[in-house]
């Protein structure tokens, strides 16, 4: 016997009985959430269901079932001619995940159209596409994998998508919000969203975010954005630039939040409306251009007390093209580094100086070992983050050979990643 995603059944097993909602289920296993919130898995072949009411609300029908029902993949329903087009593309993660009831572990399970069918609100504002670029956690992606989506992204957009949605892990999604602000300039927003828990939880923050998420990519924001809960509870959510946000907490799901600029603006998830509060670059202000050329072998190196500037000379001996200080307060490394900086710049590798404090800009101006980084090369960060200055220093390099060229572009503000200093 059949049933669907959003029917009623009882499951009984072991003398025990279970009542709740057909949520998404891998092949050979039903997952229900129950009134009391939580969710529970079974293997079908080892309980007895009973149909109890379908999900459109018709009461009263109870249908025994067997061991070879499974569940069916309910079908999208024709998107209206007069919707926004978006392009879904999946990269995996655990928006797209859920739990695999024989390890207990999240492992990646849905495609594009199980995330459309899952949250069904969805079609009530764009017609969507769904493609999938990889199956994977983002701990997996690599320069490779950025520049395989950002391919995508710009067939979409030059087939006519009027936005892009790309699905992600959260662990290095700011990784990739980076490397697509720097590969694309776009005409329309580029909008990057997860989820901090998985689809078959009772606290699953994935059907908030996607409603945002493609609240955004209908909107005015033509820039590379990610979109997250702004607080743990489900109010609204934060649009931060790509190259100014950061995860900042392991679980929680308010977790990302824009470092050194506020939010471009919030997206209420009750009103369906957006309010900004920066500047921003609006739909068609940008004609489309691709630069996708990145160079994978630079570095991010953490400045600690006592640190051996060896490491330094590790990477400059395994012909790495560059490389980035995580220093510390304003910038800082010991002064036993800075003879290794001035060999890296020597043999014409691009050293950038950030700040593990994150908030604030880097000066290597005030005190003696910040002026003798600069005299031996180094390149100041500002108030950029350390990861979206690698990111950035990948593209660079991807982009140019020439040394005076390369530093010339990192010190420059390409895509929001460097916030202009105020003061006079």
């Amino acid at each position: 016997m059949e049933f669907k995603q959003g029917d009623w059944v009882r499951i009984e097993k072991n003398g025990t009985v279970y009542e709740g909602k057909v949520m998404p289920s891998m092949e050979g296993y039903i997952t229900i959430k129950m009134k009391s919130g939580y969710n529970a898995g079974f293997s079908m072949d080892k309980v007895r269901i009973t149909f109890l009411e379908n999900n459109e609300g018709n009461a009263n029908r109870v249908r025994n079932s067997c061991r070879e029902c499974r569940p069916v993949k309910e079908e999208l329903s024709e998107p209206g001619k007069k919707l926004p087009k978006i392009a879904i593309l999946s990269t995996g993660g655990t928006i797209a995940s859920k739990i695999d009831y024989r390890t207990g572990a999240v492992t990646s399970q849905f495609t594009a159209d199980d995330i459309l069918a899952a949250i069904p609100e969805l079609r009530e504002i764009a017609d969507f596409k769904g493609r999938v670029i990889s199956s994977i956690l983002s701990e997996n992606m690599d320069s490779e994998s950025w520049q395989n989506l950002a391919r995508a992204v710009v067939e979409e957009i030059e087939a006519g998508a009027d936005g892009v949605i790309v699905t992600h892990g959260t662990d290095t999604m700011m990784y990739t919000a980076a490397a697509l602000s720097f590969m694309i300039e776009t005409p329309v927003p580029i909008v990057l969203v997860g989820s901090q828990r998985s689809a078959d939880r009772p606290s699953s923050d994935n059907a908030m975010n996607a409603i945002c998420a493609a609240l955004v990519a209908i909107s005015d924001i033509a820039e590379v954005s990610v979109v997250m809960h702004g607080t743990s509870s489900d109010n609204f959510c934060e649009i931060h630039r790509g190259t100014k946000v950061r995860k900042m907490h392991t679980s929680r799901r308010d977790a990302f939040k824009s470092v050194n600029s506020f939010p471009i603006g919030i997206v209420g998830y009750s009103t369906r409306e957006i309010e900004t509060y920066i500047e921003y670059t609006g739909r068609g202000e940008k004609s489309l251009k691709f630069k996708p050329g990145m160079e994978p072998k630079c570095a991010l190196v953490k400045f600690t007390p006592g640190a051996d500037p060896a490491v330094l000379d590790y990477y400059i001996g395994k012909g790495y093209k560059g490389l980035v200080l995580e220093g510390t307060g304003l910038g800082h490394v010991s002064t036993k580094w800075i003879p290794l900086i001035q060999k890296a710049t020597d043999a014409k590798i691009p050293v950038i100086s950030t700040s593990q404090c994150l908030n604030g800009r880097i000066c290597d101006r005030v005190y003696d070992t910040g002026r003798d980084m600069i005299k031996a090369g180094s390149i100041e960060g500002e108030d950029i983050l350390p990861e979206t200055a690698l990111v950035k220093l990948m593209w660079v390099l991807g982009q140019t050979s020439e040394f005076d060229t390369a530093v010339k572009m990192l010190r420059e503000d390409i895509s929001g990643e460097i916030t202009a200093c105020t003061q006079k």
